[in-house]
């Protein structure tokens, strides 16, 4: 297994990451993560799309209409040409803040697929109308997202379950994700492909991930099975699935965006993917909307590299909730959300941040030095003005 010498304590009170890491990742080809952080829950039976469209931040109905020739998955042999790629919303406390994150997926239908003879098409959908969720959700607040979620049910015709033992949310991400002509699950045996034709339950894939494409690609598959494209030597431990969100400053869980704190705005939420402004009602609708249509965010979470006063990394503990402030002045200018080694984001001003003259430390840290780095994926309107892409001491 491909391991950059990184060892993993966290503290579930602080959200402080421990590690020898390397410092970054922008060489790595691609690497696969088996996410123990996030759990899997199915929603089931003929309220579905409706439940979770009057919860959820993002437009769920899509998951209601015919697949059309909408695809984000990687070509493989035999599985159906097309399909409903997934999609990542939140849950929001009535007065629009963060609770819990969700990444979506309709698995193919009979329809979609041959039937089990691999002669012909596969069975319609149910008559009574019936449709099948998966989310992967953190694993963190599981049980309570559970409860919160049977809370919000009432009468509604939903089935919600836990069904973390039978699939694991995996992540493949770095460089030269693409041209791969093998499904790779070895054994000459294209797991992918025999569901196809024989309806077995190995009917998942790849989807390239909802959010950004720097992300690569994720999906849910059987926990008793490797997923296509994952090669002994490159899984890989999920710390550097962290480490390559915090190099491109997007937040994943409840324990990177603070529960019940935490204006998704400002988490870059609208930049992931996360939010449909044309849906209609859902919890916490009205801060969202009256905050978006302002038009200006003045906070952002950003990625920050921590350096020495020679412009060297260093790998020196720095605790989530850490001040960062102007050097001289003191003023606030953020606070670290979550850090790892020499890396980490944090929600800051972005005018201050990014002004080229400006000195950022951490304070009660005075000789460690913080850099705010512009992430490529951000749209240009985020900024208020021609800025340069890092601000550094």
């Amino acid at each position: 297994m491909l391991r950059f010498n990184l060892r993993r304590q966290i503290s579930n009170f602080t959200g402080t990451y421990r590690r020898n890491v390397h410092s970054g990742l922008e060489d790595a080809g691609p690497m696969a993560s088996r996410l123990k952080s996030r759990s899997v829950v199915r929603f089931s039976g003929p309220d579905t799309i409706k439940f979770l469209q009057g919860l959820l931040t993002n437009d769920v109905r899509r998951f209601g209409e015919s697949s059309g020739e909408r695809t984000s998955t990687i070509p493989t042999p035999n599985m159906p040409s097309v399909s409903t790629p997934p999609m990542y919303a939140a849950l929001l406390t009535p007065q629009g803040r963060f609770l819990y994150d969700f990444f979506l997926y309709r698995p193919t239908r009979p329809d979609e697929k041959l039937d089990r003879t691999g002669s012909g098409p596969g069975s319609d959908p149910g008559c009574d109308g019936s449709v099948e969720l998966f989310a992967d959700v953190d694993v963190a607040v599981l049980d309570e997202l559970l409860e919160t979620l049977k809370k919000y049910r009432l009468r509604s015709k939903v089935d919600i379950e836990n069904v973390a033992e039978e699939f694991s949310c995996w992540q493949r991400y770095g460089r030269n994700l693409s041209g791969s002509s093998s499904v790779g699950w070895g054994g000459g045996v294209d797991r992918a492909g025999e569901s196809t034709a024989s309806g077995n339950k190995y009917g998942w894939q790849w989807y390239e991930d909802p959010r950004l494409d720097c992300l690569g690609y994720r999906s849910i598959f059987p926990s008793d099975s490797t997923p296509p494209l994952v090669e002994a030597d490159k899984e890989t431990d999920e710390s550097n699935y962290l480490l390559w969100r915090l190099e491109h400053g997007v937040t994943e869980g409840s324990a990177e965006t603070p529960k019940g704190e935490a204006i998704p705005l400002e988490y870059n939420f609208v930049g992931l993917n996360a939010i449909s402004f044309d849906k209609g009602c859902y919890v916490g609708q009205e801060l969202i909307a009256r905050t978006h249509h302002r038009g200006v965010i003045r906070k952002r979470l950003v990625p920050l590299r921590f350096i020495d006063s020679d412009g060297k990394e260093v790998n020196q503990e720095i605790a989530a909730g850490a001040e960062v402030v102007e050097s001289g002045t003191g003023k606030k200018i953020g606070a670290v959300s979550t850090a790892l080694g020499s890396r980490g984001m944090g929600v800051m001003r972005v005018e201050e941040a990014f002004k080229g003259s400006t000195e950022l430390t951490v304070n009660g840290s005075e000789d460690v030095k913080v850099e705010a780095i512009k992430p490529t994926w951000w749209p240009v309107e985020w900024f208020q003005q021609d800025l340069s892409g890092v601000a550094s001491a």
